[in-house]
């Protein structure tokens, strides 16, 4: 957990490799994944760095493993999962080119078999087709025609009727059934009628050649006279994609043919499959390794884009390069490069220098699973500057315990600890699934355990189980009423008054008596509003505070003076004099005391109390009533108004003054303002050397403002806690009165299949609304309590993340 409390130390090291080296030490500090690399090559373009021609190599090769897992999926070959155990290291250099020709070799192997599986099956679907056509034509020619439609029919050159007519002939093919009636008319169009045609449905699907799908076909055969028609009827049958095929009018021919069509057929068919065998073991032959390449390539790509990153030195025989690395894995790197050396048998081992900066080092913050979701919450909202308080640390606790103070339900809660509980225990199964919305859950699931371990905290403050109650140490209230007065029909509420029915204080939580008493909302609203207020003012009085651990840090001590002095007087003054308030309410007046003054039915109103000391008024209190609840209570009320009101100036104009009298005035040029020097300037503050002191003030003015009326609503936001606990236990005693206590007033058989049905949409209405829509309600509000109520009182979230060359990550990037 110390390692949360602020961001890690960076340094900013240079790195002097030598070339035949180089290689093998980034691979070795992409197994380590500590260092950020800095592009020193930033106005070099692309195609002009230095190892651009091994990093198209290496797409090339990409682009063959594609092909290859395409191929796979085709098949639906998967190949088998690979640990991180078996994950292999970076290729040497020496080994690029053997996995090159292995893929080379395997793509083309894959290509040959592809194009020449698809002529196969082309020259099968065709002869399928073919032999249809002679099957299905059969009945379309009887003997006389078959007289008149031979091809090889002697044309009397002296007959000028049969000379003009031309020769009868056919054109018989095949056509997708959804074309053939457009097909029809356009050959009746063409023709003008002087087509005869005939069709005959093929039995079954037929594989199209276009889309590869399943359709139906149907045999057609068009007779008609003269050559000029028949060149008409080709063209339409290729605009409308039907196949054509030679067709003999005699039965005998078609015979001969149909047995010549099968024996080719069956002689493709042992081909085809034996092609199949033959890809079948190429593929999973490639399977087997076809990971093991992904993986060598993307490393080995990543690998020579950073060496991209690097400038050779004057003599060309050193590569220099720059990373952040974190102060405490300095001495890893150093070793990571001397084994590198080591590998490469380099006469020269590498080495690294810390040089100083003025820029801004990234953000690193290490975490492990645990901390990891609420380490992500913080950055969604915006990553931390260098070496600033990070909030996660402290949202482990409050977090949860401001969900749960909405979300308080014991039997709700159970719930969240079950769902969580379950990621946890199975989360290396759980780990492999990709889906996005399971992924959100999966990630946050020790978030969710916390949130369901405080909500049951909550749930038994509130003594509410699925808007029922518990009755633990026995109920603290007595029935002071005798029998008669209990059996008046006419007495329709008896009143319970602390002075003659409180026996003693329940031990912890809610008394069970509340859920059955009329004024249980009341009660509930007014104990669950303080409560509300009470936390949300202590939240942010050490979110305030936290910004004195900042300004010790960049050493601004003038800050603590004037900003948080006069932000924590304002603060505890005003509303954490209110919080006082109602602690000492709820401690002075009770119902066994004999002053008048000091009875419940005197005690004043907090919030009338709290609007007339701002705007110093009066109310008159009733008879026998005291305005204020102790001697004094005036006077310490203008006091603390006063020296909150003193506090707005201070906050408005101390930093600018302070900033006014500290830096050095120059005389400016002509024409240029004024350049001063020192000032405030680093974390969460302005003053730079060259800033006007115009814009400083009108900053300050800005922020003043901004926390003045932001103290005002930030503590009025965290009445939602009130709110949404309120409307989270009505939502569950709705519920439980109108739906699922039906069932036990129904009696016998009858009464167990209505509770049966009943509990079933209880149930489901339970966790669909109550657990999933309300905790995602209480959630979402907590969320916002914390990235605008409390951070925004120290957290300035200005920095980028540390994001090192790793090779886990590229992988895990590219899986996704």
């Amino acid at each position: 957990m110390g390692d949360m409390f602020r961001s890690e130390k960076m340094a900013l090291c240079q790195l002097y490799i030598q070339p035949e080296a180089a290689y093998v030490s980034i691979a070795e500090l992409g197994n380590l994944g500590c260092v950020q690399f800095r592009d020193l090559n930033e106005h070099v373009n692309a195609f002009h760095r230095k190892y651009v021609n091994e990093v198209r190599r290496c797409d090339d090769m990409e682009r063959r493993i594609r092909y290859i897992e395409n191929e796979l999926r085709k098949d639906d070959v998967k190949p088998p999962k690979m640990t991180e155990e078996q994950e292999p290291g970076a290729p040497n250099p020496r080994e690029i080119i053997d996995l090159e020709a292995q893929l080379e070799k395997t793509e083309n192997e894959l290509r040959e078999l592809a194009s020449n599986g698809a002529s196969l099956n082309a020259n099968y679907r065709h002869m399928q087709e073919l032999k249809n056509v002679l099957q299905n034509t059969e009945g379309f020619f009887s003997s006389q025609e078959v007289m008149n439609l031979d091809s090889n029919r002697y044309i009397d050159p002296l007959d000028p009727v049969m000379q003009q007519r031309g020769q009868l002939a056919f054109v018989a093919g095949v056509i997708k059934l959804e074309r053939f009636f457009s097909f029809e008319r356009m050959l009746w169009r063409i023709s003008r009628g002087n087509i005869f045609l005939k069709r005959s449905d093929i039995s079954g699907m037929c594989e199209d050649e276009e889309t590869g799908q399943q359709v139906l076909k149907t045999v057609f055969v068009a007779f008609f006279q003269g050559d000029e028609l028949k060149q008409r009827i080709k063209k339409v049958c290729a605009g409308y994609h039907a196949s054509v095929y030679p067709c003999p009018s005699s039965h005998e021919e078609r015979t001969l043919m149909i047995r010549d069509v099968n024996t080719r057929l069956e002689d493709l068919k042992m081909v085809i499959n034996q092609s199949a065998d033959h890809r079948s073991r190429v593929l999973l032959s490639a399977s087997k390794h076809v990971s093991a390449w992904a993986i060598m390539v993307r490393k080995m790509k990543a690998i020579y884009h950073i060496l991209n990153y690097f400038n050779p030195d004057v003599t060309g025989k050193c590569l220099i390069g720059e990373g952040w690395v974190p102060s405490r894995d300095i001495f890893l790197v150093q070793n990571a490069l001397s084994s590198a050396s080591k590998q490469a048998e380099s006469t020269i081992p590498a080495f690294m220098n810390v040089i100083q900066t003025n820029e801004m080092p990234p953000t690193y913050t290490r975490t492990n699973k645990f901390t990891q979701g609420f380490q992500n919450l913080i950055d969604a909202y915006g990553m931390a500057s260098y070496r600033e308080v990070n909030p996660a640390l402290y949202t482990i606790i409050s977090f949860p315990f401001l969900f749960a103070v909405m979300f308080g339900d014991m039997g709700h809660a159970v719930i969240l600890l079950v769902f969580a509980l379950w990621m946890i225990i199975k989360e290396q199964k759980l780990a492999t699934i990709k889906e996005e919305i399971f992924s959100i859950f999966f990630g946050g699931r020790y978030i969710i355990l916390l949130m369901g371990l405080f909500s049951l905290y909550t749930g038994f403050i509130y003594n509410d189980v699925f808007s029922k109650s518990m009755n633990i140490f026995g109920s603290g209230w007595i029935i002071p009423y005798d029998n008669e007065t209990m059996e008046d029909p006419t007495v329709k509420m008896l009143q319970l008054r602390p002075k003659y029915a409180s026996v003693k204080t329940y031990p912890m939580g809610m008394d069970p008596i509340w859920q059955m008493a009329d004024n249980k909302i009341v009660f509930l609203n007014t104990f669950k509003m303080k409560l509300s207020i009470i936390v949300g003012v202590i939240h942010m009085i050490f979110g305030v505070c936290m910004s004195v651990v900042n300004f010790i840090h960049f050493r601004k001590y003038m800050s603590i003076i004037l900003e948080f002095f006069p932000q924590i007087l304002f603060l505890v003054l005003l509303f954490g004099y209110m919080v006082f308030m109602m602690f000492f309410k709820w401690v002075v007046y009770k119902d066994d005391t004999t002053d008048q003054a000091l009875t419940p039915g005197c005690a004043p109103s907090i919030l009338i109390l709290f609007i007339n000391m701002m705007l110093f008024g009066h109310q008159e209190p009733l008879a026998g009533c005291k305005e204020y609840m102790f001697e004094g209570q005036e006077s310490l009320q203008t006091v603390f108004v006063l020296a909150a009101l003193v506090c707005i100036p201070w906050m408005l104009l101390g930093k600018p003054i302070y900033i006014m009298m500290t830096r050095p005035k120059h005389v400016a040029e002509p024409g240029k303002p004024a350049v001063s020097s020192g000032g405030g300037g680093g974390h969460g503050g302005h003053g730079s050397e060259d800033e006007p002191m115009g814009e400083i003030f009108v900053q300050q003015a800005i922020h003043t403002i901004e926390y003045v009326l932001s103290t005002i609503s930030h503590t009025a936001s965290y009445l939602r806690l009130w709110a949404l606990s309120l409307a989270h236990a009505q939502l569950s005693e709705v519920l439980w009165n109108m739906l699922f206590s039906i069932g036990f007033k129904s009696e016998g058989f009858t009464g167990c299949i209505v509770i049966y049905f009943l509990f079933t949409a209880w149930s489901g209405l339970t966790v669909g609304i109550l657990v999933l829509i309300e905790g995602l309600s209480a959630f979402l509000h907590t969320l916002r309590l914390h990235w605008v109520e409390f951070m925004s009182k120290f957290y300035e979230g200005g920095g980028y993340a540390f994001e090192p060359f790793s090779f886990r990550v590229i992988l895990q990037a590219s899986e996704e």
